[in-house]
């Protein structure tokens, strides 16, 4: 099946890796220029690279491309994976209450660090993100800019192991 990546033109590449980190089609591109891949831990790996390497300012657009947690008026904004990500730990059945509370959490640590907060929310609960917003809000802006930057990493892998296991990719 590896074939089959190795194979795919620019725009079919695309398609398939270009969210991986959100809305940041440009890390794909990047990495379709390293083909051949001789395996899919390889093709992890150096997308993976690619987002570690990037400057801050390329960093701190992946963070900003990222959408808040549990904000109604934008779920039918989300990317595809967003949207799965954040209706799976069941945040797209907030109680108002807990709308509120994302929302003003949201707020507070945008203001704070000038991007969103960022959760890999796959596993969690609404409960435990708003344990990890609570905590988190407290970081230092360098502490901060590095966890959300681990979120993130995780957030593609997550989405990568999803590619791989749909497409039977090995």
């Amino acid at each position: 099946m590896l074939n089959k990546i190795n194979k795919l033109t620019l725009s079919e590449f695309i398609e398939v890796f270009g969210n991986i980190f959100e809305n940041a089609s440009w890390v794909s591109e990047k990495l379709y220029k390293e083909k051949p891949f001789s395996n899919f831990e390889d093709l992890s790996n150096k997308i993976l690279d690619i987002f570690e390497n990037s400057n801050y300012e390329d960093k701190l657009k992946i963070l900003n491309s990222h959408p808040d947690l549990a904000n109604k008026a934008k779920i039918g904004f989300l990317t595809n994976d967003s949207n799965e990500e954040q209706n799976n730990a069941g945040l797209d059945q907030c109680s108002e209450e807990e709308f509120n509370k994302f929302n003003k959490l949201n707020k507070e640590y945008k203001t704070k660090f000038k991007f969103p907060f960022i959760l890999a929310v796959a596993g969690k609960n609404k409960k435990e993100i708003l344990n990890n917003f609570k905590v988190r809000i407290l970081n230092n802006k360098e502490k901060e800019f590095t966890e959300a930057n681990n979120q993130v990493m995780k957030i593609a892998i997550i989405r990568l192991k999803k590619i791989q296991h749909k497409n039977k990719f090995s």
